[in-house]
């Protein structure tokens, strides 16, 4: 399951350009929350806590535990980081959306789909593992949200694959995407003819004469 994490939030209560370059200068990083039947709401958060935060993150989907200071009253919000924006150049980051989220009410995400071990039919004959898809779309309640979908594909066979049917989904996760749609396949293998490949490198390369061009003098003899 993805790990809960918190984070400390504060209500931005200016907005504009200026309002947010005084944020950045006090090393702070602008952020809104929006969703789950709340009005959306301006925020700023640490800097370093919100890219500490990023650089530990094992998949693309994470739950925040928010605590949100207004005025020195706090109240917590669990939500999931929407989007991250940072500077084209530098890589910080410079802006984050929330999207408030409740334990009660099913979320939609795409999760990485990650293989793991060596196939038979790669190892001993040859093949090649080809991943069609990257992430499958699911859907579940917040607290079952898997951090990414780890699938063993050792068993597989020159010409197995592995369907969105076939993934092993956490309990009370649900897929989405077409269920015929293949995530993994072994290919067989390209063959190449031994003897004409090693028989066209020991070709001797054959130069032609070059043909006099017309009117030089070999042809006005």
């Amino acid at each position: 399951m993805a790990n809960q994490v918190k984070l400390s939030a504060r209500i931005r209560t200016q907005s504009g350009r200026n309002a947010v370059k005084q944020v950045r200068a006090r090393g702070s990083v602008p952020a809104v929350i929006y969703g789950s039947k709340t009005e959306p709401a301006n925020l700023e958060v640490s800097r370093r806590d919100i890219e500490a935060l990023l650089s530990h993150a094992v998949g693309e989907n994470i739950l925040v535990d928010l605590e949100i200071d207004e005025d020195g009253k706090k109240t917590n919000r669990l939500s999931m980081i929407q989007e991250v924006q940072r500077h084209t150049i530098r890589r910080g980051v410079t802006h984050v959306d929330f999207h408030a989220v409740s334990m009660t009410e099913k979320i939609t995400a795409d999760i990485v789909v990650e293989s793991f071990g060596e196939p038979d039919g790669v190892k001993n004959f040859g093949g090649l593992l080809e991943q069609s898809i990257r992430t499958v779309s699911i859907k579940c309640l917040p607290q079952h949200l898997p951090e990414l979908i780890r699938v063993d594909v050792t068993a597989l066979k020159i010409g197995d694959s592995i369907h969105v049917a076939d993934l092993p989904l956490p309990e009370g996760v649900e897929a989405i995407d077409d269920s015929h749609l293949t995530v993994f396949i072994v290919a067989e293998p390209t063959v190449v003819d031994a003897t004409l490949a090693a028989a066209a490198a020991a070709a001797p390369e054959v130069i032609k004469e070059k043909k006099p061009e017309s009117g030089s003098s070999e042809e006005k003899k």
